[in-house]
């Protein structure tokens, strides 16, 4: 039964079943799963890397169940499958380092900090008055910060461990800052600078910028612009555009492996190159 091919009416039931709850649904599915063998491998790592972030959680559950996952083969495919969902990548990145990792759990933490910004928020309000909400509970009521003090542990780019730590670097608070945006229906843009990385709102008249890594500071594109420049690094205001997720995540791995690589740990560090190189060669063949 390995080999048996699942047509398109028996894969649209599995899938229609996956996200049922009843113990005696999943315990049937896991049986058949692992019946099918690598066929089930195979339909579960697409729907895990694929843009239902629903269905993706629960594929990655039953492969976990199950044995079949290998969380740096996942997140390979989810590079070359061009589904590019910032949370999916993000926490498919954390597990090819801790399997363990609980997608669930960091995905409610997610959901917690935007109820707790839904309680704050006055309708009707500005993008920039929701920011401001999303501002205090995050750097005032929930201490997320810029970790100054150890600013390459690798720790500081793992979504999870920025979600349980309140610490990270300006992408990956730049990471937690839109999902929990997004969450809230509002539009806000990842925006990569030359060595590091603000949001940005871009809907209606002049853009503004929100720099999580500095507590979430507005600045105009002038102030951002003159900011780089008093570091001897030159970027023009047309320039200060959004940010493909695809490099965000392709960024991410970057850091990961110059941070590796600062503390000593070799093979780590040539994990996240290979991915570097991964996302280099879908965006070439695209």
């Amino acid at each position: 039964m390995d080999n048996e091919p699942l047509d398109g009416a028996r894969r649209e039931a599995l899938l229609g079943l996956l996200d049922d709850p009843s113990p005696s649904v999943r315990g049937s599915l896991q049986a058949y799963f692992l019946a099918l063998g690598p066929t089930a491998a195979r339909l579960l790592q697409e729907v895990a890397t694929g843009s239902n972030r629903i269905l993706a959680w629960h594929a990655r559950r039953y492969l976990e169940e199950l044995r079949f996952t290998d969380p740096v083969a996942e997140f390979r495919d989810f590079i070359r499958a061009q589904n590019y969902d910032l949370e999916t990548g993000s926490l498919l990145l954390s597990r090819t380092v801790n399997a363990q990792v609980d997608a669930e759990a960091s995905s409610a933490a997610l959901d917690a900090l935007a109820t707790r910004c839904r309680e704050l928020i006055v309708e009707p309000g500005t993008t920039r008055e929701k920011c401001r909400v999303i501002n205090r509970v995050l750097f005032h009521e929930s201490g997320f910060r810029g970790n100054v003090e150890d600013y390459t542990d690798p720790n500081n780019s793992f979504l999870d461990q920025v979600l349980t730590r309140r610490r990270g670097i300006p992408v990956s608070l730049s990471i937690v800052y839109l999902l929990v945006a997004r969450r809230l229906g509002l539009t806000l843009e990842p925006v990569g600078l030359p060595g590091h990385f603000v949001v940005g709102c871009f809907l209606t008249g002049e853009p503004f910028f929100i720099d999580p890594f500095e507590g979430g500071s507005m600045l105009t594109a002038t102030e951002v612009s003159n900011s780089l420049r008093a570091r001897n690094l030159h970027v023009a205001e047309s320039e200060l555009t959004p940010t493909p997720v695809r490099e965000v995540l392709c960024r991410t791995c970057r850091n990961l492996a110059n941070h590796c690589r600062a503390s000593g740990d070799e093979a780590r560090s040539q994990l996240f190159a290979g991915f570097v190189a991964e996302f280099a060669a879908t965006y070439a063949r695209s």
